[in-house]
């Protein structure tokens, strides 16, 4: 029941943000600005940094942790690894497994964060590829990650209860990191396709439905004649959600291997999701100037799906805090490499 109370509350409190985020700060469709942008990304970090905060105090609530018996038991579970010596209280205890769970959450929220940039440049593309107006930009990001707060839920937990039931779905996991990092690694200068008439996703639903030849302002949907029509700004919605899915087969599994805490996996990944459209706007920008950005993303995806195959083939664990600075160290080199060495200018 505690867990069950948590998450609601959790979801409530996300929904009051967004709310506020489209009902009051974004009521009226603008370009977002650079500053603006800035701002709420800050914001959006700050409320992680809160959660993870608060995890430190209080984040044996969640499974409702009130006694040794219960502590060691979810421990076992979640698989948190951790040893609570003998001599300790239960108090002592308590924040000992407070702490790895908060670590557990920061490191999955970096591992989500990161990857999110990648998925910054599929979504610069389609709305480029589309022509969308850039006022309407946080309009369709917005109801974007409505649908992907939703779809991760069921995705997530659904994977949790898998795991906990058949262990070695991790491997095929791993696999599939490493073989996005090596796909990932060999496309890195590959242009994205823009080819919006032969898009499969666009060509089935305008056979299937009627879509207006122009966009409606920021609608949706509209009715001329009596007759329903979907416009070109809903296939562009259509379009990210379905690519947001896909990336998530890459970053959900990613993030089950720092935690095996199926909340803990959740509440990373929507922590990064709803910071994604100001991270957007922030780096649609400047992206281009991280030439070794996507060799970084690479390696990490690499460290993450060998990490998942040391641990379930040989028993290797490998610390939770070890972890995340081998992320953010990824993360720093690329990120330092790319603005000492700088993309040359072709002639």
């Amino acid at each position: 029941m505690s867990e069950i109370l948590f998450l609601v509350g959790f979801l409530v409190l996300i929904s009051l943000f967004l709310a506020m985020d489209l009902g009051i700060f974004n009521k009226n469709s603008h370009q977002i600005s650079v500053k603006e942008s800035l701002i709420f990304t800050g914001v959006w970090i700050g409320l992680a940094l809160l959660f993870f905060i608060g995890l430190r105090f209080f984040g044996h609530l969640i499974h409702g942790i009130d006694n040794q018996a219960v502590l060691e038991t979810i421990n076992a579970q979640n698989k948190h690894g951790l040893t609570f010596p003998a001599q300790n209280t239960f108090l002592e205890n308590l924040q000992l497994y407070r702490n790895q769970l908060s670590l557990e959450f920061l490191t999955g929220y970096t591992i989500e964060y990161a990857l999110s940039i990648d998925n910054i440049f599929v979504i610069l593309m389609i709305f480029i590829s589309f022509g969308v107006d850039t006022k309407y930009y946080h309009r369709v990001l917005f109801w974007g990650i409505i649908g992907a707060v939703v779809m991760r839920f069921v995705f997530i937990f659904t994977i949790s209860a898998l795991i906990h039931q058949f262990e070695w779905i991790l491997l095929i996991f791993g696999a599939l990191l490493i073989y996005s990092a090596i796909k990932m690694f060999i496309s890195r200068n590959a242009k994205e396709d823009n080819d919006v008439k032969n898009n499969k996703i666009v060509k089935f639903v305008s056979k299937h439905f009627s879509v207006t030849p122009d966009y409606e302002g920021n609608k949706f949907i509209v009715k001329k004649d009596g007759k329903w029509f979907l416009t070109p700004l809903l296939l562009v919605l259509i379009v990210i959600e379905l690519s947001d899915v896909i990336f998530a087969v890459d970053s959900v599994p990613a993030i089950f291997s720092v935690t095996h805490d199926s909340y803990m996996v959740f509440f990373s990944n929507i922590f990064a999701i709803i910071g994604l459209r100001s991270l957007f706007f922030l780096l649609s920008s400047i992206v281009n100037m991280f030439r070794f950005l996507k060799i970084g993303l690479s390696v990490l995806l690499a460290f993450v799906g060998v990490k998942m195959f040391l641990e379930i083939l040989f028993h290797i664990d490998i610390p939770t805090l070890f972890s995340l600075l081998i992320i953010v160290g990824i993360l720093a080199v690329c990120i330092l490499l790319s603005l000492i060495i700088p993309k040359k200018k072709e002639n």
